[in-house]
């Protein structure tokens, strides 16, 4: 720091001894005073949603434009080269908010101090049986659970990613019961925003008008996304989609199975999966866990349930959330039909069967 910038500093901090805390604050503002960068790792760094997600961390999309950042990327040690090419593209993007990068197959370095964890990694999700898939990732995040809670920062929040999301935060958690519970999520955005993309091309008006869609459950086919309680901004204040689409049919099967098969969409015409948007919801995710939602709407989340909305207490469940100062609260009180809750009950019933046959193989 300059002299003069050191004294100006000084300057400021004495003339706020003699004014408000609320002047105080004011004044500070004004300061330009940097951040400590915050450390995030990302597992399975090297696969296809990484090389998407990492520009994203390092540009500011997750976090904020001032906000700096340490970027920790973790793969297995076949991928350890392709890891190599990452992190060089990544140091040639010359991004001011990077501080630092490790690439690294060593899980115990890559968990060093971590403040935020996305968990990408996981045994490649192929066609049919969850069970054999469930049985290959306990491995794995058991091994991840134990080097987060050893080496990560005690207050660390961790988003998962990798299929099926919900089950393997179950299995995080249960490896590291140090970890706070509501610092484990599962990433249902994705199929937030999807649900936003299908009223907005449904209504032709653009996506951010829209707000307040719920998925109930987790990332799945069977999830359900919810427009009961959504609405879009006319202009004039904020109207019910239920009011905004009068065919009930389409919002009770097609809108659903839309928004359940998109992935398989995807890939059909990609014929690679939905990479770039799963990262942006992640990024999406993780800012509004961290810096808060916007007044008056809600996101989906994968959760610790409290019973709330009769789902069993302890299983990771998608429900709305609104964030706040790095938290997040279920919104209360939404009235739910008996479709909605047969829809809802009948995810908790195959998260419960996803939870039985991850506890079976940890014996």
């Amino acid at each position: 720091m300059e002299p003069l910038e050191l004294v100006q500093k000084v300057v400021v901090v004495l003339v706020c001894l003699y004014t408000s805390r609320k002047m105080f604050r004011y004044i500070w503002s004004f300061v330009d005073v940097e951040k400590d960068p915050l450390i995030v790792l990302v597992t399975g760094a090297a696969g296809q949603i990484g090389y998407a997600l990492i520009p994203m961390i390092a540009g500011g999309q997750m976090l904020g434009s001032n906000q700096p950042v340490i970027i920790h990327m973790l793969d297995i040690e076949p991928a350890a080269e392709i890891l190599k090419g990452v992190k060089m593209e990544l140091l040639d993007g010359a991004f001011p908010l990077l501080k630092g990068v490790i690439a690294t197959t060593d899980v115990i370095e890559a968990c060093q101090g971590v403040d935020i964890a996305i968990m990408l990694g996981g045994f490649p999700h192929r066609k049919g049986d969850n069970k054999d898939l469930i049985f290959k990732n306990v491995g794995i995040y058991k091994a991840q659970a134990s080097a987060l809670e050893q080496h990560a920062d005690p207050n660390c929040k961790v988003l998962v990613v990798a299929h099926p999301a919900n089950t393997n935060a179950l299995i995080l958690k249960k490896f590291a019961p140090l970890i706070p519970d509501e610092n484990i999520t599962s990433l249902t955005r994705l199929d937030h925003n999807r649900a936003l993309n299908q009223i907005s091309e449904a209504l032709n008006v653009h996506v951010g008008d829209v707000r307040n869609v719920i998925i109930w459950g987790n990332h799945s086919s069977n999830l359900y996304p919810d427009a009961n309680h959504a609405t879009v901004d006319m202009g004039a204040g904020h109207k019910p989609v239920r009011e905004l689409i009068s065919d009930y049919q389409w919002l009770n099967t097609e809108f659903i199975t839309n928004v359940q098969h998109r992935g398989e969409a995807i890939i059909k015409a990609r014929r690679l999966s939905s990479s770039f948007s799963t990262a942006s919801a992640a990024c999406d995710h993780m800012r509004d866990w961290i810096l808060g939602t916007p007044k008056g709407t809600w996101v989906s989340m994968g959760v610790h349930s409290d019973g709330s909305y009769g789902i069993q207490p302890g299983l990771i469940y998608s429900f709305p959330v609104i964030c706040e100062k790095g938290e997040w609260s279920i919104v209360q009180g939404l009235k739910i039909d008996e479709f909605a809750k047969e829809k809802m009950d009948a995810v908790e019933r195959a998260l419960v069967e996803e939870k039985t046959v991850a506890y079976s193989c940890l014996h």
